[in-house]
């Protein structure tokens, strides 16, 4: 793997714009840079996707081992949403996507986390860079088939969702251009699908349904909101109360609730202790750094960079503000993201039905990655 500095095109901002990246540049500073490119040689390609497929494979044992043993309350989950959980993990009602971040340094891969709740970055990955490829280097590769994944998994939900499928977000810019993307994925297979904002979906209790700002029930929702966050709402109840049940105003929720188990970074613990020294595996703890030299200390439910703190040699080089300082922490062993005296990077590589499909690569300019980092594309030969 190799970085590549390049002139960007004059017209940069309009042609990204085009394809929805809209926020391309966040206070002031380039998010989307495409005055740099990474170059990948096949076989390292091969090896990120085979190293998703088989951490999610193991993430798939890790599911069965918290439920088998009981650690919902050591992951700081709340009781009410146990039993859901585990039904909804027995019975796999559909799950689209998810991406997981992975230390790319040309030497080795390591699972960072993995974001399989609300995963962003979308945008950017299946669709921006593939047309800057196609025009910079049309004769190149990437790996990207995120797109064609999406609108085939849609496929093969036609006869399971309710219509229309609701694209619920928080009102801001990225969530928006990312579900406004995941609607037009469906609606390529001639799914109908509805825009609405997470704050706006409302309860008829008389019917005890979900109902969107027309009173028209909400059959199935898909979530750019996180299930820790909507559980804990005024209505939280109501969405696990009712899950799944259509004879009763149900909901089918897209992710499904028992994401929950990976997107809770007391996941990385539960790994390393089912697969110690495995190759792809960082050490990592949630009883503190024990042994561990170089450390970085994530909160189980934070997001985005947040609240995150890095020990080098027992000095804390860097510590981030954030809202998810109250919850429980992972102690994760620190690892390079440079090569050869480039920037650090981190490769986001996306799963579509649980297969890998992608990657997207960002440049932290800190030790921690935050949803400013710089997004760099990538091709191979």
């Amino acid at each position: 793997m190799q970085r590549h500095q390049i002139l960007v095109r004059p017209d940069w901002q309009q042609k990204i714009e085009s394809v929805g990246l809209t926020y391309h540049t966040i206070n002031g500073q380039t998010y989307w840079d495409e005055s740099a490119y990474w170059e990948f040689t096949s076989a390292e390609i091969d090896r990120i996707e085979a190293a998703t497929n088989e951490l999610q494979t193991m993430c798939l044992a890790a599911g069965d081992f918290i439920l088998a043993n009981n650690r919902l309350a050591a992951m700081g989950i709340p009781e009410s949403a146990w039993q859901h959980i585990c039904e909804t993990w027995e019975a796999e009602p559909p799950a689209l996507y998810g991406r997981m971040d992975l230390a790319c340094n040309g030497h080795e891969l390591k699972l960072l986390e993995y974001n399989a709740d609300t995963p962003t970055s979308l945008v950017e990955a299946a669709v921006a860079q593939w047309y800057w490829l196609e025009e910079r280097f049309p004769q190149a590769d990437q790996f990207n088939s995120i797109h064609e994944r999406l609108v085939a998994k849609w496929k093969d939900l036609k006869d399971y969702v309710k219509q229309p499928i609701y694209f619920a977000c928080e009102d801001n810019d990225e969530d928006w251009m990312t579900v406004t993307y995941l609607r037009d994925t469906a609606q390529q297979v001639e799914l109908q699908t509805a825009p609405i904002t997470v704050e706006t979906i409302g309860w008829d209790a008389g019917k005890r349904q979900f109902v969107d700002a027309g009173e028209r029930p909400m059959e199935t929702i898909f979530k750019l909101y996180p299930w820790e966050s909507l559980i804990a709402d005024r209505f939280g109840q109501h969405a696990l109360d009712l899950m799944n049940n259509r004879q009763t105003g149900g909901v089918q929720w897209i992710e499904p609730i028992w994401k929950m188990l990976w997107s809770n970074k007391a996941l990385l613990a539960v790994l390393w202790e089912m697969y110690p020294n495995h190759e792809l595996l960082l050490p990592a703890y949630l009883d503190g750094p024990r042994d561990l030299d170089a450390w970085v200390r994530k909160p189980l439910l934070g997001r985005e960079g947040a609240n995150v703190t890095v020990n080098l040699g027992g000095i804390t080089v860097e510590n981030t503000p954030g809202r998810y300082a109250d919850g429980g922490f992972v102690w994760q062993q620190y690892v390079d993201l440079a090569r050869s005296g480039n920037p650090r990077i981190v490769a986001g590589s996306w799963l579509v039905d649980g297969e890998a499909c992608g990657i997207g690569i960002r440049e932290p300019d800190s030790y921690v990655t935050t949803n400013a980092s710089r997004f760099v594309p990538h091709l191979f030969r």
